[in-house]
């Protein structure tokens, strides 16, 4: 395989790198910044600096254009959500060369929040009630309904913009500064109280051929996970083909699930239509078993196995409250890095120009570096610079859907 690994500055991209290119793959890494952590892997056979898929499409197809040109590229793996910009330009792409994604429509279902709860409820799902609302009269009505409740927009990621009257986030955002629009809908949940539940699972060709269910003991700011668990994948690999089969028989690519573990029974919260840290737990020879669909049953990671990034575990010790600090400190001593047997130490020690390219984003704004980290590379649900007519068709559809 000679493959394109995109958005190379995600911690899960660089593990994606290290299992290709650990097995002979020739491997080319892509950010839209010279610094990402996925850039500087001594697994790759290169790397590339390319335009902003979100804010210079034109650039950015043409810049992975000639990538797959000059370096034979014959496989696309995207890491985040340049694959909706990938996806929608497909027929831009140099002819053979396979992206390992779903199409644009199938993804952008799963992305909309709206539409991915109606898509829950046909596969026969459990899912909490929800509420589309699209303007700030609809929010507040919705909100009065339910005396513990959860709500955020559409089109979100990274536990970053939730607003909420209940748990540790209660508070951190006011209703005031919410502002839902017909384009920018949002949904309000009754808050559903239990551990958060994610998977990460690789599907080829409407079969999913890798499970991994997995905790975050450790987070950072209670949103994004530093640290990861493997749990039982029994009911989450029901659940995602159940998902799979009502989206797609022949999807093929890299999907994530969060759900929430509600006095036993698990209630689909978002999909993220691509891989997170879960893929770090799965060992390389069962992650290219299942890129490959040769497996002739689901590789499932099993129960127990942990990883940490240590390096944010180390920030958290000291930047949470003191009776956190035991908590970390046995982390740090007993759960092996995700770097752990690699030997590639410089790749992680680039993870600071990850907080300057957010910082760069962010405009000096502190509390927005977390959203900023990845605002190049998002997608919230606009029509895509030379998106096909029949996409930019589904994309309507995929807004219709959330009624």
């Amino acid at each position: 395989m000679r493959a394109l690994v995109t958005s190379s500055r995600n911690t899960f991209a660089l593990d994606i790198i290290r299992k290709l290119g650990s097995a002979g793959h020739y491997v080319v890494a892509a950010d839209t910044y010279a610094g990402a952590i996925g850039s500087h892997s001594k697994y790759l056979s290169a790397h590339v600096v390319t335009a902003s898929p979100r804010f210079e499409t034109d650039r950015f197809i043409a810049d992975v254009r000639r990538i797959v040109t000059e370096h034979e590229i014959d496989t696309i793996i995207p890491t985040f959500e340049e694959v909706f910009y990938l996806a929608a330009r497909i027929n831009d792409l140099p002819e053979g060369v396979r992206l390992f994604a779903g199409g644009f429509d199938k993804l952008a279902q799963l992305h909309d929040k709206g539409s991915f709860q109606r898509l829950v409820e046909r596969a026969g799902v459990p899912i909490p009630e929800t509420v589309v609302v699209s303007d700030e009269d609809e929010l507040h009505a919705a909100i009065a309904r339910f005396p513990q409740f959860f709500a955020r927009a559409v089109f979100s990621r990274g536990g970053v913009g939730l607003l909420t009257n209940t748990g540790p986030l209660a508070g951190k955002m006011d209703v005031a500064d919410c502002h839902p629009t017909a384009d920018q809908p949002w949904l309000v949940q009754p808050f559903t109280d239990g551990p958060m539940i994610c998977t990460y699972s690789i599907i080829v060709d409407g079969r999913v051929t890798a499970q991994c269910t997995y905790s975050a003991p450790e987070q950072w700011a209670h949103s994004t996970g530093i640290t990861f668990l493997a749990e039982d994948s029994t009911k989450t690999l029901e659940y995602t083909q159940r998902l799979i089969d009502e989206l797609d028989p022949t999807f093929t690519g890299q999907l994530s699930f969060d759900f929430v573990n509600h006095d036993g029974e698990l209630y689909a919260i978002e999909c993220n239509p691509r891989p997170t840290n879960g893929v770090i737990l799965l060992e390389t020879a069962e992650f290219l078993q299942a890129l490959h669909g040769v497996a002739p049953a689901p590789v499932v990671v099993e129960p127990g196995v942990e990883r940490q990034i240590r390096l944010a575990v180390l920030a958290d010790a000291f930047a949470e409250r003191i009776s956190h600090l035991g908590t970390s400190l046995h982390d740090l001593l007993h759960v092996h890095d995700i770097g752990h047997g690699w030997h590639d130490s410089m790749a992680m020690m680039w993870g600071p120009a990850a907080l300057l390219h957010g910082a760069k984003l962010a405009h000096g704004h502190r509390e927005e570096l977390l959203k900023a980290m990845s605002e190049d590379i998002v997608w919230n649900g606009e029509q895509i610079e030379g998106m096909t007519p029949a996409d930019a068709a589904a994309l309507l559809d995929v807004h219709a859907q959330r009624i």
